[in-house]
């Protein structure tokens, strides 16, 4: 048994196990030992396979941008990914993976694809904070965008949505929305309860008229209507 204490304590980490070996064997009181780093816990699971950490990793036409939490490998909790980075990916649809964070994703980009429509299982990503879709080949927005009740900032530019729902205005919490180079000719009535815009970019499209009401939008510091066939303006 000797000959075993002297093994572990040559091999690296090994004496204070020996040490709490022995002291058990000879009815001793272990020592009293502190948690590990999160780093070295980390190691410890990497050695074994049915604990391994997963991660995601970049590829050639897709970029993964992942915020974490702080560790808490002491709870076992896995890390959480809040940001989604799929820009310039040629893709033709919102991939599937981003819904495997539906309760965690607060931004999602998915710029300059050919993204034609945006499936309903999106719109269960209720912590969404932030959807950037510019330059693809949208041609509508769903009503199911109203369940995204946390959007702040939405980029739609540059793409062939007509008109917003008129159920954007369960988007409360929206401060910013980019709408450039779209072919929308009216905006709904329910667009001026957005009483958080604080931006609106309206460039190069084909408004003709600006609700009644738009004055209700008190926040609003940045309004571009540049490009537009507006011929008169509401009382703002």
């Amino acid at each position: 048994m000797q000959d075993v204490f002297r093994i572990l304590r040559g091999k690296r980490g090994g004496s204070t196990l020996a040490l709490g070996m022995e002291n058990l064997i000879r009815g001793r009181n272990p020592p009293q030992y502190q948690r590990s780093p999160c780093k070295e816990v980390r190691a410890a699971l990497r050695k074994r396979p049915e604990e391994e950490l997963q991660c995601l990793e970049m590829t050639t036409k897709r970029k993964i941008i992942g915020r974490l939490v702080p560790c808490r490998c002491f709870r076992g909790e896995e890390e959480i990914i809040s940001v989604l980075d799929y820009s310039h990916c040629s893709l033709q649809q919102v991939p599937k993976e981003v819904f495997n964070f539906e309760r965690t994703l607060e931004e999602l980009y998915l710029d300059a694809n050919q993204i034609e429509e945006l499936p309903k299982q999106l719109f269960n990503c209720q912590a969404l904070r932030k959807l950037s879709i510019p330059d693809n080949d949208l041609s509508n927005l769903p009503t199911t965008i109203a369940s995204l009740v946390n959007l702040k900032e939405l980029d739609i530019s540059k793409n062939g949505v007509q008109e917003f729902p008129e159920n954007i205005k369960c988007c409360k919490c929206l401060t910013i929305i980019e709408a450039s180079v779209n072919p929308i000719s009216k905006l709904p009535d329910g667009f001026t309860q957005l009483l958080n815009l604080t931006q609106l970019y309206l460039n190069d499209a084909f408004l003709e008229f600006l609700p009644a009401n738009f004055g209700r939008l008190v926040k609003l510091r940045i309004l571009e209507l540049r490009e537009n066939h507006l011929k008169t303006l509401p009382n703002i």
